[in-house]
């Protein structure tokens, strides 16, 4: 183990914390899951940076880094459409559920084929990431029905936007792949 695993590790127990204290009948629920939010959110960027920063980068920190991330943002998600009850939401939460879905398996279908650079990070993807974490921060720290819940869920609907054109990107990127690999079943 090392200290970007550790921190990886740390974020994949800091969910059931977050379910833990989101439903205690407690004020102060709100603003201590958005702080174990955003601490998930800071080790994230953190291990990664310090994963290459120190050449530290293992398999285990490979595969649990973007699990860790994805299943944090899913169960959170989860969490708010709960709570907010609202179409909207409901509908922004789900695309970009289904977008991690999808990415992560074209991810895999073209690493499996050696082009996984083909669908590698782009910009447009990590500005839909920050404007997602934006989102739950705000999100998670506000009571529902409040003028900051109106702007965390304005700021989740044009992450959802931003979630519908980065798919868009990588599915661009990997359809000459896609169509070629369906002409060589005919």
């Amino acid at each position: 183990m090392n200290i970007p695993n550790i921190l990886t590790s740390v974020r994949i127990f800091m969910i059931p914390v977050l379910v833990v204290i989101y439903y205690l009948p407690w004020e102060g629920r709100y603003h201590a899951c958005a702080v174990i939010f955003a601490l998930a959110a800071v080790t994230d960027w953190l291990d990664g940076y310090l994963a290459r920063k120190l050449n530290q980068t293992t398999p285990f920190g490979a595969f649990f880094d973007p699990v860790a991330d994805k299943i944090m943002v899913a169960i959170a998600l989860v969490l708010l459409v709960a709570s907010y009850a609202n179409p909207l939401l409901t509908l922004a939460s789900a695309v970009i559920i289904g977008r991690e879905i999808v990415i992560s398996a074209l991810r895999e279908w073209m690493a499996e084929m050696g082009k996984r650079a083909s669908v590698a990070v782009s910009y447009i993807g990590k500005l839909k990431t920050a404007m997602q974490m934006l989102a739950i921060f705000i999100l998670l720290g506000s009571r529902p029905d409040t003028a900051l819940a109106h702007v965390g869920e304005a700021v989740l609907i044009a992450a959802a936007l931003l979630t519908l054109w980065s798919m868009y990107v990588y599915l661009k990127a990997a359809w000459p792949e896609l169509r070629s690999q369906e002409s060589n079943k005919k």
